[in-house]
């Protein structure tokens, strides 16, 4: 047997799948840990994978954060297990899509699908995902990401659709109903597990700066994704067309190891951080993102240097530039293994360079610096902070919508509370030497109070 296939490599067991869940609290120190009984559907569930696939001694079916020993690299022996697991298992609950924890997990597996679809050569995308219910959670709850997968449950069971696991486990009377919803989902596991093969992640990603896969609850994100580049019909004579396509759409300046446009794949990244992405070509958009002073969503232009021949387009370069739309962070793509872009380094960044020359500035917006960004996985690295930066300055800039009608009434202190009352009334003074309780005659709170606002909840 393919040790390494199978699991292992070295003496570092790799999980088949990865339980993803949000730890419920404590009412009370005194209260039994209510994350148990997730823990024991994970070993019934890791019997099933087990006696479902030839995994040697040692291996783990699963992992779950549960078993990490004090000492242990936390942040470390979750990217690594991220990194290598076959399948993602979120354990979806009301609480799963609130935790930021949970959020960077989904977003730490599903960019291996992302790159995974990259190198295929016919670019499909298979997800690597198998969602489960702990409890379950009405569809208007579910962000991008989840409400994409199209699972239906109901398929290990109607009863499980109805209560989730945490119900099947907790009841009794449904008890058969949960053996056989494990089971089923065991099945589904090793099934997605061969089918998809999916390729490693990296073991040693910077976990902290995983961005998460949740956006805020409410209604979903907006994100333009735009792209300045040549097509195979304007292309510079020393440029050659294999990384290019009949628009501008098709632009792949990863080839060949890439196998699809760049914008299929910011399209799927930026769907994974719970957007809802409207892609377009920079030059036929231009009015509608230069137009206004005031943006309609946060923006992404995807920049080929090459295309900056063209004195038309330096000019919309220049026009985002020097108009102050932070809201749209630049990246620039640039092939390191390129040869024609190679030979001409110098000078088309030096045209880049001066038509970006006004985003130098710091609250000016993203834009890729020096050398532009040279692969496919330093791409991938930079595309979260440029829709973070994106999006704090549209919240800066976005137009505003008040309430219709009248602001009623300041708030005033009145002699038994604080109330509306009328902007005529009188305020009695504060009489007392400024040693009566709850003043201490410096502004500081009185001892055994906090006068902090940042107290966590």
């Amino acid at each position: 047997m393919d040790l390494e296939a199978a699991g292992v490599q070295g003496a570092e067991p790799r999980p088949y799948f990865f339980l993803s869940y949000a730890h419920t609290p404590r009412n009370d120190p005194k209260d039994k840990d209510p994350n148990l009984w997730v823990e024991r559907f994970y070993r019934d569930l890791c019997a099933h994978v087990l006696q479902l696939t030839s995994l040697p001694a040692g291996v783990p079916a699963g992992f779950l954060d549960q078993q990490m020993q004090p000492g242990d690299g936390w942040q470390e022996r979750l990217s690594e297990s991220l990194a290598y697991c076959r399948v993602f298992v979120p354990l979806y609950s009301p609480r799963y899509f609130l935790s930021e924890q949970c959020g960077r997990e989904w977003y730490a597996f599903s960019s291996r699908a992302v790159h995974y679809a990259a190198a295929r050569s016919n670019g499909s995308q298979m997800s690597g995902i198998v969602p489960a219910l702990w409890v379950p959670v009405p569809p208007r709850q579910l962000p991008q990401p989840a409400e994409r997968l199209q699972f239906n449950h109901a398929t290990f069971g109607d009863d499980y659709a109805d209560e989730g696991f945490y119900g099947l486990i907790k009841l009794r009377y449904l008890r058969d109903q949960y053996e056989r919803a494990v089971y089923l989902l065991a099945k589904r596991i090793v099934k997605v597990a061969e089918v998809t093969q999916m390729p490693e992640g990296d073991p040693h990603q910077d976990y902290a700066s995983v961005p998460s896969a949740f956006g805020p609850p409410g209604r979903a994100r907006q994100m333009d994704i735009s792209v300045l580049a040549c097509s195979r019909s304007d292309l510079p004579p020393d440029r050659s067309p294999d990384f290019y396509g009949s628009a501008q759409r098709d632009w792949n300046p990863y080839h060949p190891k890439s196998s699809r446009p760049l914008t299929d794949h910011a399209v799927d990244l930026v769907r994974n951080l719970d957007y809802q992405v409207r892609v377009g070509e920079f030059e036929a958009e231009a009015e509608r993102l230069l137009g206004s002073d005031r943006p309609t969503a946060p923006g992404l232009l995807l920049l080929d240097r090459w295309a900056l021949d063209a004195p038309h387009r330096r000019a919309l370069v220049r026009r985002l530039s020097e108009g102050h739309r932070p809201w749209i962070s630049v990246m620039i793509p640039w092939n390191r293994d390129d040869p024609d872009s190679g030979r001409r380094e110098s000078e088309l960044r030096a045209v880049a360079e001066e038509a970006l020359e006004p985003r130098s500035e710091r609250e000016a917006g993203h834009r890729s610096h020096g050398g532009g960004v040279p692969t496919l996985e330093a791409f991938s690295q930079e595309l979260p902070g440029a829709v973070r930066a994106a999006e704090r300055h549209y919240a800066a800039h976005a137009e505003t919508f008040p309430p219709v009608g009248g602001g009623g009434g300041i708030p005033r202190l009145l002699l038994d509370g604080v109330g509306y009352g009328s902007s005529s009334a009188s305020v009695p003074p504060v009489h007392g030497d400024g040693h009566d309780k709850g003043d201490t005659g410096d502004g500081e709170a009185p001892e055994g109070e906090d006068s902090s606002n940042d107290r966590e909840s």
